[in-house]
């Protein structure tokens, strides 16, 4: 299951006697760990403990076994964690598999990793009596879905715009949308809303400078030089200096015209870049809107102007009005 589902199945189903956690998103890892001990372990000093995957190996396995046997002494539950855990399928079927075919009703062993492990070794998430929950990076569509239920759970209405605009704002960083989402509904309890609207979110939220980078690029695609010069000084008064912001140009413009000449899904140009599926989407639609032969030229032309100022040729900012004069009102 993905993790937006698992509150609920926890709610549903109860305890489980043994989960794995997997994927590279560390806030679901660790909220799911989170939920678990406040349902299910209510004295974690007597009742929980962890290992570390990387050294349980062959006859070592048994104290894992051993501690997941153990009966709790005050909660409901005792809970063993092991991180990093991938066991070989020797080793599993030597020493695991009874804890997954016939597991101790009164524990639970959360097995947390952030990823699949190497060829060869025991497949976890298809082991017997495993709750599997996909911790991996989301896409947008998984993200807005769990804004949306953390709303409904706090009894505030959020829609599927204003959820995008929220994960857009945060560029997809769940780690900072869980706290923008919080401040929000703090602030909805806090004034009776019970709706959370476009306008609170630009009111409350102050957008990721990547985004504010995206925005600025679509301002010159669109050749709006006030919204330019409006997230020009947005910038500046958040701490960007006329070098930082044409790095940033220089950085992302080069961005897109790496990704103006890659072939393949979405998925398939995240890869080959090593970047989130989502900022290849988003990127490949941007790129659009410039010829490939426009975007090297926008690439070499800041980056001519970057390196002016480490030459002493130009000052900051004069290096900027001058990039800023040629996207506006240059002719080609």
């Amino acid at each position: 299951m993905k993790y937006v589902d698992f509150k609920k199945f926890t709610d549903e189903h109860g305890a489980q006697p043994v989960y794995l956690f997997e994927g590279e998103e560390v806030y679901f890892r660790e909220k799911g760990e989170q939920l678990l001990k406040t349902r299910f372990v209510q004295e974690p000093t007597l009742d929980f403990v962890s290992f570390e995957g990387s050294a349980l190996k062959g006859e070592k396995l048994k104290t894992l076994v051993e501690a997941v046997n153990c009966f709790p002494f005050i909660s409901e539950r005792r809970m063993v964690k092991v991180t990093e855990f991938y066991p070989t399928e020797k080793d599993f079927d030597a020493y695991l598999s009874p804890l997954f075919n016939n597991p101790q009703t009164d524990g639970i062993l959360l097995i947390v990793n952030s990823g699949k492990g190497k060829t060869g070794t025991a497949a976890l998430a298809k082991k017997s009596g495993v709750t599997y929950v996909d911790c991996s990076r989301s896409d947008e569509e998984t993200i807005k879905k769990w804004i949306y239920l953390t709303c409904k759970r706090a009894g505030v209405y959020a829609d599927s715009v204003t959820c995008g605009k929220l994960a857009s704002y945060c560029v997809l960083d769940m780690a900072r949308i869980a706290q923008e989402t919080e401040k929000l509904l703090g602030y909805c309890a806090a004034t009776g809303e019970q709706r959370l609207t476009d306008a609170l979110v630009d009111a409350l939220v102050y957008p990721d400078s990547e985004y504010k980078i995206y925005e600025l690029a679509n301002a010159i695609s669109r050749k709006n030089y006030a919204e330019y010069l409006k997230i020009i000084r947005d910038l500046s008064a958040r701490g960007f200096n006329e070098t930082s912001l044409l790095s940033s140009l220089a950085s992302y413009f080069k961005g897109l015209y790496e990704i103006s000449i890659c072939k393949g899904s979405d998925r398939d140009v995240a890869l080959e870049l090593g970047i989130k599926e989502y900022a290849a989407k988003k990127n490949r639609e941007q790129a659009a809107k410039f010829t490939k032969d426009g975007l090297l030229s926008l690439y070499e032309g800041i980056y001519g102007m970057i390196s002016g100022i480490k030459c002493g040729e130009w000052t900051p900012s004069a290096a900027l009005k001058t990039v800023t004069a040629r996207l506006f009102f240059e002719k080609n």
